[in-house]
């Protein structure tokens, strides 16, 4: 969406002029979002109850290193890590130059990591740590079902990264061996443990934009310019010097190029679909009440790779298989759709790689309003002008909490952010966490706790069951692009009791 400067800073003021006029609970909500250990102020947890859980990294590549960058010390205790590649063993300890993966020494400090064993694959790591409580894995999604039993299997609780398995059937294997071995089986979907996004949700679940009817999701990059894309980078020569002997079909990889480049090829990855679209049809589907989907469709190609003379690296042919522009349309059910079946709110995704005039971000459009959520740090409201009020880009709002019906968004008498935005703004600080911190921090206090309850409990945000939705809703996209139909979703897929899978269904296979 085409806003100015000026509106951007219109629609954040009138945001938080609507966190701060909703309720108190909302503004504490706020003051939690950016200041460093008040996300159990929000989340309902606490300082441990005993020490530290110790904790096994395994994987610390790409998303295994922002992980270690944002763990927790006073929850977490970093014992081993481990890692196919030497190259990723070594920018665990040493960061990369990336901010947000500065690497365990500059975090803990030389004498602490010296303490810290490092290892090539998790099995040596499970063998030789027994005292190990839990793990985090962010390896390629191909291994996380395999690597995610194996440590239930040896008693410690879990955290995989996003998307939870390769498959529905493997998602449901691994809930069941969490149930079977009463183990915490948690899922980095972060957006769960974003205060922002709380914020945003409980402005959406107040009622404040009206009806929902439509959601634009996008994850928009350009990597047209030669060595831009950070999925296709080069194998470094320490790996292959290492790991030119290496066995890699034991470990679930055809090659060296494949574990490096792994979100590229379908045996090993998801796709855009996987790796960017599920963050964000997972935040779609906190906005709309957590709902299943009813239907999607949609249209996935290899628009710039695989036209001949576009994208080439270095003049070398780009071998990969996954779509660079994926586009899909889901209908979920809207608030009245038992009553009325014509109740249907459509969200629209699109992932691209030629061109980046919309970052990534969520606009709600409501009856009453529209919000933006963008780069997982701004939230921008605008009000509807139909009640003879202006409304619009321009226009400052704030909250009319009494009226009749539940608050509502009204025309604001002054053109400058009330005091209470103001102090709102203060509360919320600068950068804001994106919620790896706190998903750490909220699994080890869960674990303290023996909280094995539902999140309505205080249990795991973001457990199996609500992630293999997610995954459902991603991979059956790229089962409708593949088939080029549109595919209606069975409620079986979403128990993990039942064995049926989107993958395996004959109606999507057909």
């Amino acid at each position: 969406m085409n806003l100015s400067p000026e509106e951007k800073k219109i629609g954040q003021d009138n945001y938080k002029e609507a966190v701060a006029g909703l309720n108190r609970r909302a503004f504490l909500k706020g003051t939690a979002a950016a200041v460093p250990g008040l996300g159990g102020l929000y989340f309902g947890y606490s300082a441990l109850n005993g020490s530290p859980v110790k904790v096994g990294f395994i994987g610390t590549g790409d998303e295994g290193s922002v992980l270690l960058t944002q763990h927790p010390p006073k929850y977490m205790d970093i014992v081993a890590i481990a890692d196919l590649r030497p190259s990723n063993r070594k920018r665990a300890f040493d960061g990369d130059g990336n901010e947000n993966r500065v690497g365990l020494r500059k975090k803990l400090g030389a004498e602490t990591c010296a303490k810290i064993k490092t290892y090539a694959t998790h099995k040596e790591l499970l063998e030789k740590h027994p005292e190990i409580e839990a793990v985090v894995i962010a390896v390629p999604l191909n291994v996380h079902a395999q690597i995610t039993i194996d440590c239930l299997e040896a008693g410690k609780h879990v955290l995989c990264e996003k998307l939870m398995a390769h498959n529905v059937t493997e998602c449901k294997a691994m809930i069941r061996k969490a149930e079977e071995k009463k183990k915490l089986l948690a899922v980095g979907h972060q957006r769960h443990y974003s205060v922002l996004y709380e914020n945003a949700n409980d402005l959406v679940q107040g009622g404040l934009l009206g009806d929902i009817k439509f959601i634009r999701a996008n994850w928009h990059r350009n990597n047209s310019f030669p060595n831009k894309d950070s999925w296709n980078k080069p194998v470094g020569k320490e790996d292959i010097a290492t790991l030119k002997d290496f066995d890699f079909k034991q470990w679930g990889f055809d090659s060296l190029e494949q574990l490096v480049k792994w979100r590229l090829f379908n045996k090993t990855g998801g796709g855009l679909m996987a790796e960017l679209g599920s963050h964000q049809l997972d935040a779609c589907s906190i906005f709309l009440g957590k709902k299943h989907p009813l239907a999607i469709q949609g249209y996935g190609g290899k628009n710039f790779y695989g036209v001949k003379g576009l994208g080439s690296i270095d003049k070398q042919e780009d071998h990969r298989e996954i779509d660079d522009h994926v586009y899909v349309t889901l209908e979920f059910p809207g608030k009245h759709y038992e009553e009325d079946k014509n109740d249907i709110v459509v969200v629209t995704y699109s992932s691209i790689n030629t061109n980046a005039m919309e970052p990534y971000g969520e606009t709600l459009f409501g009856s009453r309003g529209t919000m933006i959520t963008e780069l997982e740090q701004n939230v921008m409201l605008f009000k509807e002008g139909g009640d003879g009020t202006p409304g619009g880009p321009g226009a400052r709002i704030e909250v009319d909490p009494a009226k009749k019906g539940g608050p509502v968004l009204k025309t604001s008498d002054t053109n400058a952010p009330s005091t209470a935005a103001v102090s709102t703004a203060g509360a919320l600080g600068g950068k804001v966490s994106r919620g790896y911190t706190e998903e750490m921090e909220h699994l080890c206090f869960c674990i303290r706790e023996n909280n094995f309850e539902s999140r309505e409990k205080g249990g795991l945000r973001c457990n199996g069951t609500h992630a293999m939705g997610d995954a459902i809703m991603a991979l059956t996209a790229n089962l409708a692009m593949k088939k080029k139909k549109r595919i209606d979703f069975k409620e079986s897929w979403f128990d993990p009791k039942s064995d049926d899978a989107p993958e395996t269904d004959p109606q999507v296979l057909a």
